[in-house]
This record gives C-alpha cells, sequence and structure tokens, in this order.
C-alpha cells in the first residue's frame, strides 16, 4: 500500500510552481507571454530538472501526480476555524453558538447538519453557508462536527469552584451612588463589544458601562429589590453585578454550555440551564458558590439538555423545559416544599402517606410527563398553566401545572415563539399574543377558555413583542426577511397595526422596552454602528437617539421585578 501523504505546491520550489500554473492554463497577462516563451517539458522532466531530483521512483511520481486531487479534499478543521469557531468556540465547546459536538447534538446527524450549514436555522443566529462552501466542503465539515472529540469535559462542582473570581476592588454601597430612581434604570446589552450600558431611564443618560463575558445570552435577572443583576453567557459564566455601586462583584463559570438563568423569588438561588453538561446548576445567589447541581435524565434515564428555566414566583419554584426528554420538571425553592412522590402511592390519605418520596423539601425535583418534548413556555399570571411549543412547530400545548397534566392543543402553524408572548386585559378577558418564527402574523390567544380570538398579519415574522399596563399599543419587530426595518405598533383593543415605524431603512429594528411608568418605549436598531432610540408611548414621536454597539436587548428594572404584564417571562 503507498502511504498517503500531504503535498502542497508551495512545498515546491517557487519556480516549479509557477510552472504548474502555466501547465494548467490558469496564468494570465506577463506570466501567460512567459508561458508561451517557455520551452515544452513534460512534468516528470520539469521536476527533475526544476527540482533537482534525479531518479525519482515510479511510485513518488505517482504520489506527486495525485498531490493536486488530495490538494482537492476539503480541510474541515481547517474549514471550522474559518467559518465557525468565532462563534462556536475553537474547541467546539460553544461560544455564541451552541456546543458542535455529537453530545450537543443528538438530533442532527448526517443529512440534517449538512442542511443546518448550508441553509441555516430560523430564530438564530446561524446563517447559512451555502453561498460561501460547495456541497463537498458542507459534507466534510458535517461529518467533521459529527466526530465525538478525544474526550469531552465534564464540569463538577470543583470546576466551578475553581473558576469563581471575586471583583478584588468592590466595594458595596450603603445606597445608590447616583441620583437617578434605581427601579427606572435600563440595563442594555450591546452584543457589539461585549459590553452592557446602564441608562437612567428619566434622563437617558449612561451612569455606566461595564464588560461581560463574551456572548450574553437569555436575559439578565434581577435581585428582588432590584439592586443585584445576574448575566450569563452561552460558554457557562455568570457574572454579578452591583446596581448600586455600579460595580462587578465577581463571576464563576457554572457550565460548558449554558442556555439561561433564573432566580428565585427570595433572591437565594440561581439556576443555570444547561446543554453541556446536561445538567440544572443552582448556584448561592450571594456569594456565587454551588449550592446544587441535578443531573437531567427522563425518567427512562435518558439524558437531556436544559433547553431553558424559569422563575415560577407563585410556586416557589423553578420549571424546566427538556430538550431531549418528554417531561417538564418543576424543582422547588422552598425549603419547606412537600415530599414529591414518584413510584407507587398505596395511600394518599391525609397524615396517613403510605409511599416513599424521591424528594422533599429545598430543591425537590417534580416530573410532569408529557406527549412530547416542550419548548419555549408562555406562563399565566399566576403560573397555574403555560403553553409550551411543540417539536413540530404547528402546535402548543397548554399544561395545567398544578395537576400535572396536558389539558389543551391549540392550533399555532408557523412555530410560534412562545417565550416572547406578553398578556393584557382585552374587553374584560385577559388574552396573550405570540409570534412566529416562520409565519408573518401574531396569534391572540383568550386565557380563559384557550381560544384563538385574533390574528395580526405583519411585514414578515417577528421575534420580539411588548407592551405596558399604562401603554396603548403593543410593539411587534419584523426580525426576519426584507422587512427587518419594521416595527408595527399594535392598538391593544382593536388589534389593528396603528403605524409602522422605520427608523433606519434597512437595518435590523428590534426588541422593545419601556420605562417602569409606560411612558417611553426604547427601540434597539440591531447593528454593530446601531443605536437604541426612545419613542413616546403615546405619541410615537422620536425622542431621542442613543448610539450603541449592536444593542440587543434592553431590560428595566421595574418592570422585571414585578413581572409587568408587558414583559416576557
Amino acid at each position: 500500500m503507498i502511504p498517503r501523504i500531504a503535498l502542497s505546491e508551495r512545498a515546491l520550489t517557487p519556480t516549479l510552481s509557477r510552472r504548474r500554473e502555466r501547465e494548467r492554463g490558469v496564468t494570465d497577462g506577463a506570466q501567460a507571454g512567459d508561458a508561451a516563451q517557455a520551452e515544452p517539458m513534460s512534468p516528470p522532466l520539469a521536476l527533475r530538472e526544476r527540482a533537482g531530483v534525479r531518479g525519482v521512483s515510479r511510485a513518488a511520481l505517482v504520489l506527486l501526480a495525485l498531490a493536486p486531487a488530495a490538494m482537492a479534499q476539503p480541510d474541515a478543521a481547517a474549514l471550522y476555524a474559518e467559518h465557525c469557531a468565532a462563534c462556536h468556540g475553537e474547541g467546539r465547546l460553544g461560544g455564541t453558538g451552541p456546543a458542535l459536538i455529537p453530545e450537543a447534538l443528538a438530533r442532527l446527524r448526517g443529512d440534517s447538519l449538512a442542511t443546518v450549514i448550508a441553509e441555516g436555522r430560523a430564530a438564530t443566529q446561524m446563517r447559512g453557508f451555502s453561498n460561501a462552501l460547495d456541497a463537498d466542503a458542507i459534507t466534510a465539515l458535517a461529518a467533521w462536527i459529527g466526530t465525538p472529540l478525544a474526550t469531552v469535559p465534564d464540569w463538577t462542582a470543583a470546576d466551578i469552584a475553581a473558576s469563581l473570581t471575586l471583583n478584588p476592588d468592590y466595594s458595596p454601597a450603603a445606597a445608590p451612588v447616583f441620583a437617578a430612581d434605581p427601579l427606572n434604570l435600563f440595563l442594555v446589552v450591546e452584543t457589539g463589544d461585549h459590553h452592557v450600558s446602564v441608562l437612567d431611564g428619566d434622563s437617558f443618560d449612561t451612569l455606566d458601562r461595564f464588560a461581560t463575558p463574551f456572548a450574553v445570552h437569555g436575559g439578565p435577572k434581577f435581585s428582588p429589590d432590584g439592586r443585584f443583576v445576574f448575566i450569563m453567557s452561552r460558554d457557562g459564566w455568570v457574572q454579578k453585578y452591583d446596581i448600586w455601586a455600579l460595580q462587578e462583584v465577581g463571576r464563576v463559570r457554572a457550565a460548558v454550555n449554558s442556555r439561561n438563568i433564573a432566580l428565585s423569588r427570595d433572591g437565594k438561588w440561581l439556576a443555570v440551564a444547561n446543554y453541556l453538561p446536561r445538567t440544572l446548576t443552582i448556584l448561592n445567589a450571594e456569594d456565587l458558590t454551588v449550592a446544587k447541581i441535578l443531573d437531567v435524565r427522563g425518567k427512562d434515564g435518558t439524558p437531556s439538555r436544559v433547553s431553558a428555566v424559569y422563575q415560577a414566583p407563585p410556586r416557589d419554584s423553578f420549571i424546566l423545559a427538556l430538550k431531549d426528554a418528554a417531561e417538564i420538571w418543576e424543582v422547588a425553592t422552598d425549603p419547606g416544599a412537600p415530599p414529591v412522590y414518584e413510584g407507587f402511592v398505596h395511600s394518599r390519605e391525609r397524615g396517613m402517606v403510605e409511599a416513599l418520596p424521591s424528594s422533599q423539601g429545598l430543591f425537590a425535583r417534580r416530573r410532569i410527563e408529557t406527549t412530547e418534548p416542550l419548548d419555549d413556555f408562555f406562563f399565566d399570571p399566576d403560573y397555574r398553566h403555560l403553553i409550551g411549543a411543540a417539536r413540530d412547530g404547528e402546535h402548543g400545548v397548554v399544561v395545567n401545572l398544578t395537576v400535572g397534566r396536558e389539558i389543551a392543543t391549540l392550533p399555532l402553524p408557523g412555530l410560534p415563539h412562545l417565550g416572547s408572548g406578553i398578556s393584557w386585559m382585552r374587553q374584560g378577558r385577559r388574552v396573550m399574543a405570540t409570534p412566529h418564527l416562520k409565519e408573518p402574523k401574531l396569534t391572540v390567544i383568550a386565557l380563559d377558555d384557550w381560544s384563538v380570538v385574533g390574528e395580526i398579519a405583519m411585514e414578515g415574522p417577528g421575534f420580539f413583542l411588548r407592551g405596558h399596563e399604562n401603554a396603548p399599543y403593543v410593539w411587534a419587530d419584523v426580525f426576519f426577511g426584507p422587512n427587518r426595518d419594521a416595527m408595527h405598533v399594535i392598538d391593544r383593543e382593536t388589534l389593528k397595526i396603528v403605524r409602522t415605524l422605520r427608523p433606519v431603512p434597512g437595518a435590523t429594528v428590534a426588541h422593545v422596552e419601556f420605562d417602569r411608568y409606560g411612558r417611553y418605549a426604547l427601540v434597539s436598531v440591531w447593528e454593530d454602528d446601531g443605536a437604541v432610540i426612545v419613542y413616546d408611548a403615546q405619541t410615537l414621536e422620536e425622542v431621542r437617539r442613543l448610539p450603541m454597539r449592536k444593542p440587543s436587548g434592553k431590560y428595566n428594572v421595574f418592570n422585571k421585578i414585578t413581572f409587568s404584564d408587558g414583559t416576557s417571562h
């Protein structure tokens, strides 16, 4: 067998390299003229004369003849470094995008993975590469990504503890170090250079601008009093920032690849939803130490990624969406939580229960089995029900969390983005609305009987939806497609679009947040040389424009800690 060797023509002499180019007809201009004057030579003879090689064996010549074909084979590792590493990490363990290893891509194999590379994925920052890579390169890249790493790192309590970094210059403040209303502040995530700006919600002046971990994701979470904020990145880092002192407290890496965070009602526990490893990490919010790591597996033992974790304040619990198991988990944040029985129960008579609990008290885990895995939850105001998006992207499922079962199915074609859903009172009924990621519409649902009461046609599929109790309009962006520069302003009662704003034609205009009183609506121009635009929420006139580096989410302290109707939870 002839051994495989990698030869590059650049490794040959420059003269020989140019001769090869002339023989292939790829030269032009003066090079073409030189080629015309050159003495014709066969490749073997040229090799001998130019490289000074004598007595070249037949096998060596065969290898050299095959070198161009070998060169034509796509170098998947190089392609990954050029096109993928910036988002998915040099080691394929995640960054802006998820980890690209078999353990994180259990449902994407072969052609499916190649299709994602070629066409991208809806509702994500994953664009398609069919214009940049040919079919062979995409196939090679998909195969390489599907190859297991030599070692896939776990992330233990010891690893988390070792990563903890506290700010040595941090000094707590007894009161805010600024004169602005501390509950009417905005935190603006600027993804262009990985910073957060702290804005005064009355003057819109910047009080501070601080660096964050790379690729912040999932939305910051505020302590119940609004003093502290926690920020998470896709590579598992959690940052704690003291808003009163305008200083970072510290940061810790809770996992290798994470999705979002949630804070318990009492502010003591911070839950981190992870893709890698397949765990839920619970941190002590006071000092960022590990309180508990829950291994996430379905009832049948199948490991599962955690799509998201949500705070459910009235229930004193965290709610988990599982990516790979047909279950919803509820994890208690109350030390006095009742026991959970998952096995056979002989009697449930009060005071005479005959069964062994699987868990009880703080961090007790309860499973709610569903027909299929559900994602992207919307909760009604009392957190008795949730609506989850089904895997087919064509319907939603209503789950009663109290009784622990599905109670309704909703027709929601076009991949509803329920996590951005908001609710409000309309004509004496509470309704919710959700955008769709693959259809240009909003769907409006009555929460008393789960009926669809209206659809609102838009200029393209949207991603974010916002409102406020004191504002007359719902604001919906058109995040995808050629009309991504549009922002629809919709009357809450008539469900009619009253105006479509285009503050920067051709730019992506997205994500709205209101000040605590509902007087102003802040809109992002989602570009590297972007801005936050302040609108009067009544007149819809522009008030101020603040230049920023690709501002994405904006989060008002008061609206978030009070769970405003117009804010997704």
